[in-house]
């Protein structure tokens, strides 16, 4: 997370009234406030705010961001020992988030309500889209600042308003919280002179008291605004807003709905296929728009915006015309196989300072490919000449290690020489003209990142150099596995390490896309099956320590040379290895033993380890990394005595190693199960596995969990039958009364097993569940949707995902979700993504 700002340290210390810890340069401005010691690209003009959230403390990682060059830190650790950062400017605060809040706080503060409109959106649904329709809406009118992405939060609305330039006249920010008190510091950060209030829904019940006690707190954003806008329909919100607007009179509500009392009553709402039209009165004249969607959020969203439109004076027939180009806001960041063994990072619908930042920082993690390509369209509408604009995003570039670069647009065109310090460089004054002109050979091995504002098209490019395959995509959310590796650390003890199993494919969801996200996040190990898998990841830029459980005599070579270290389960492999070393003259090779504590999988027994033990006593060529084992039933608190005896016998195992090695080794044998039901086993390291996939044997952790993986396919023909009929392979599954049955283009050569035919497995289509008819065919799955109303060829259909566990097509099958993830073949196409 990185902000831009304007300020010596010497002003932030006084904003933030921080005490100093040791003093340097006081006087050189800097430009950049940076929360993650990951994505530091200026560090002599950056200050770090070493904060705790949920994702980590950064304190830990203050002499990483010092080895990278920053000299300007902000802290809340009262501990530090300025010894460690010689030449620093040290802050210490009592909170670096307040501190950050602070800053920020006094950054908006600079920028009268004269020069800049601010609005400020809150409610439970919404608030993303209605920001980035309303910066579609007004962007030709406006230079805009808005939060990036969904930065709602204690931490992601500061570094929003921190970016707020004198080129801005128009800001957007929105403003989430989870629990009472935090409103009021928000908005003494955004101080909005307009406000949205969405709508109000279940998200973060939790937190509060009742229904009343959120919505009080979530208007605390609007007590000094001028106007606010709000639905009328939901009773609960709009006797709240009229008892909020007794205690603060300033404001003006501008409610919308079907009542007379409504500013803007909403007179009709006509929905056709694709599209709806909405007319409305206000003041006596009746107004239409129409929009390119049908469902009702985006109708209420859309509405929200119109409201924005009559405050600002700018109800146009031009601007309501621009209500029909409104397109739907992807929210994430996509990562997909291309053409000639490229992968293509799509973020083809927006583009500015800010969310390029984020890209280029998603684009920095991906090692898998020697090249690092962008290309980008014009930046519309900075506020900032285009000269100095073009310098800032070349030296982003080069930053981020940008080796080739294509410039689309009239102004990257003009003003190309910004770009020179990138090596292989190209312009195009339009879209069209690139189409027209590229070589696809010319892409070969690299990431390429696609990003241009939404009227470049570059979703042509995209399509062009993405890979075909067939229409069922597995989607995996990057994001929700980073945040469920955080929800098992949060059950670590400070001092235990974390490995990660990335065997078998990532578990059917990438092996490298997989392991650069847990090496971004700083897990200690990965752990994979085959040397094969360890080398794959090794030539992807993976630098983490890797253990492979599964290798033989013929691996040998492959380990040491890309340094992978084995696991070492008998007394046959052990002694072949050393033999190995010993030819090699290589010495204190790492490894890891494994114990059979009881499982009787692989491992030695306990019997053994007196023998073990007397053998590596006096090997030179060996170096015990980790002793180990595995519990066979963790989960299950039926079995917790046979899983205390596992314990017992690997801790005695180890001790006897102990005594025999003049060295000490670390030991791990708590696995996902393991983790939350028996934290008491944590030792010096415990291995996750599936848990990362959102998936617990216990309860509690797993409402903890977030959905991974999403399974989709379309539907490839309807047809109807008559009674009587039958239905797929075998010519026995007949239809009672004429039915109506889809075609999903899935079958068991994609994973989707043959054990889901004939009724046992669902999938979802619109919303509703439909049973599979017929067995299950290699390619093809049929689906009896006579009950669905208006589906049609092409039409998604969900196999499993957030609505659909995986969990559940477990139980259908009678199997685990590991076997299902598993299974899910190659030639399904998988897309990566960071919301």
């Amino acid at each position: 997370m990185t902000a831009s700002i304007h300020y010596t340290i010497q002003e932030i210390a006084k904003v933030c009234k921080a005490k100093w810890i040791s003093k340097n340069d006081l006087f050189s401005v800097l430009s950049y406030v940076s929360l993650d010691s990951r994505k530091i690209s200026y560090p002599s003009e950056t200050v770090f705010f070493a904060v705790k959230s949920k994702s980590g403390d950064a304190n830990l990682f203050l002499e990483n961001v010092f080895q990278k060059g920053v000299r300007n830190l902000v802290t809340d650790n009262e501990n530090i020992d300025p010894a460690n950062f010689a030449g620093a400017n040290i802050l210490l605060v009592k909170n670096a988030v307040s501190a950050l809040q602070h800053l920020a706080a006094f950054h908006r503060r600079q920028f009268s309500n004269e020069n800049l409109a601010v609005i400020g959106l809150t409610g439970s649904n919404g608030k993303t889209i209605v920001k980035e329709w309303l910066n579609q809406l007004l962007e030709k009118d406006y230079t805009i600042i808005r939060s990036p992405k969904s930065f709602n939060s204690q931490i992601g609305v500061p570094l929003s308003v921190l970016n707020i330039s004198t080129a801005d006249n128009l800001a957007i920010f929105e403003a989430g919280i989870s629990q009472p008190g935090e409103m009021k510091n928000l908005e003494e950060i955004i101080k909005p002179q307009i406000g949205i209030f969405t709508n109000i829904g279940n998200a973060h019940d939790e937190g509060f008291k009742n229904i009343q006690q959120k919505i009080r707190e979530k208007l605390l954003l609007f007590k000094n605004a001028e106007f606010v806008v709000f639905p009328s329909g939901d009773q609960r919100l709009l006797k709240e807003m009229h008892f909020f607007q007794k205690k603060n009179n300033q404001i003006q509500l501008f409610s919308w709905g079907t009542s007379t009392d409504d500013i803007l009553k909403i007179i009709s709402i006509k929905k056709t296929n694709s599209f709806s039209e909405i007319v409305a009165d206000y003041n006596g004249t009746k107004f239409r728009i129409k929009i390119p969607f049908t469902d009702d959020a985006s109708i209420e969203n859309a509405i929200n915006c119109w409201c924005m439109l009559f405050i600002l004076n700018k109800n146009t027939k031009a601007l309501r015309e621009r209500f029909w180009s409104l397109y739907p806001i992807e929210m994430r960041l996509e990562l997909k196989s291309g053409i000639n063994r490229c992968h293509l990072i799509n973020d083809s619908y927006s583009n500015d300072l800010s969310s390029l930042r984020i890209a280029l920082d998603f684009l920095e993690q991906q090692k898998q490919h020697p090249g690092r390509t962008v290309i980008l369209s014009d930046i519309m509408q900075s506020g900032i000449k285009p000269g100095q604009l073009y310098q800032e995003v070349a030296s982003l570039l080069q930053q981020k290690n940008v080796n080739k670069f294509i410039g689309i647009g009239r102004d990257i065109f003009s003003h190309q020489q910004a770009f020179s310090v990138i090596a292989s460089r190209s312009f195009f004054k339009t879209t069209g003209d690139f189409l027209k002109n590229i070589f696809l050979s010319s892409f070969h091995d690299e990431t390429i990142l696609i990003k241009g504002a939404r009227q470049f098209g570059f979703e042509r490019i995209s399509h062009l150099l993405e890979q075909k395959v067939h229409q069922t995509i597995l989607s995996i959310n990057l994001t929700a596995i980073a945040y469920n590796l955080r929800q098992y650390r949060n059950r670590l003890k400070p001092t235990t390490k974390m490995m990660v199993m990335v065997k078998a494919f990532g578990y059917g969801s990438g092996s490298y896309e997989i392991a650069s996200v847990l090496e971004f996040n700083k897990v200690d190990y990965l752990a994979v099956a085959y040397a094969d898998e360890g080398i794959e990841l090794r030539n992807a830029g993976i630098t983490l320590p890797i253990m492979v459980m599964n290798t033989d005599e013929s691996t040998f070579d492959a380990l040491i040379n890309f340094n992978l270290e084995p696991e070492i389960f008998s007394f046959g492999l052990l002694n072949q290895f050393s033999d190995f070393l010993k030819k090699a003259d290589i010495e204190k090779y790492p490894v890891h033993l494994k114990i059979d504590s009881g499982m009787h999988r692989l491992g030695f027994l306990e019997n053994e380890i007196g023998a073990l033990a007397d053998f590596l006593k006096h090997n030179h060529f060996i170096k015990i990394k980790t002793v180990f084992s595995h519990f066979a039933a963790s989960d299950d608190p039926a079995e917790d005595a046979f899983t205390i005896e596992q314990f017992n016998t690997f801790t005695r195992c180890c001790r006897e190693l102990e005594k025999s090695l003049d060295y000490r080794f670390e030991t791990h044998i708590d696995n996902t199960a393991g983790i939350s039901r028996h934290p008491e086993f944590q030792l010096d390291m415990v291995r996750l596995g599936i848990g990362i996939h959102g998936f617990d044997s216990s309860p509690e952790m797993q409402s903890s969990l977030k959905n991974v993986s999403t399974l989709v396919t379309t539907i490839s023909q309807i047809k109807t039958i008559r009674a009587g009929e039958t239905v797929g392979y075998g010519h026995k599954v007949k239809v009672k009364n004429d039915s109506v049955i889809a075609v999903a283009g899935i079958g068991y050569a994609d994973g989707y097993s043959r054990r889901f035919g004939n009724g046992v497995g669902k999938m979802m289509i619109n919303n509703l569940a439909v049973s599979t008819i017929g067995n299950i065919c290699m390619d093809m799955t049929m689906l009896d949707v006579t009950e669905i109303k208006e589906v049609k060829e092409g039409e998604e259909v969900l196999v499993f995902g957030e609505s659909l566990s995986l969990k559940t097509l477990a139980d259908w099958a009678g199997t685990i979700p590991y076997e299902i993830m598993t299974s899910i073949s190659q030639r399904v196409k998988r897309i990566y993504y960071e919301e």
